[in-house]
């Protein structure tokens, strides 16, 4: 049986354009080390910025 992992002990990072922490997802757990924004938006908003 898997061990379960509670919510609070999931890796976070900081996002670059909100500066909103934002915690691990299974989706990203190939790419954890490149991931830098937290969601869609916040990676479009940067990308109009520069």
């Amino acid at each position: 049986m898997a061990k379960m992992v509670k919510k609070g002990d999931l890796p976070q990072k900081i996002c670059e354009m909100c500066q909103k922490p934002y915690a691990w997802r299974k989706k990203w757990a190939r790419d954890w080390d490149n991931i830098r924004y937290c969601s869609q938006r916040c990676k479009t908003d940067a990308k109009r910025q520069s």
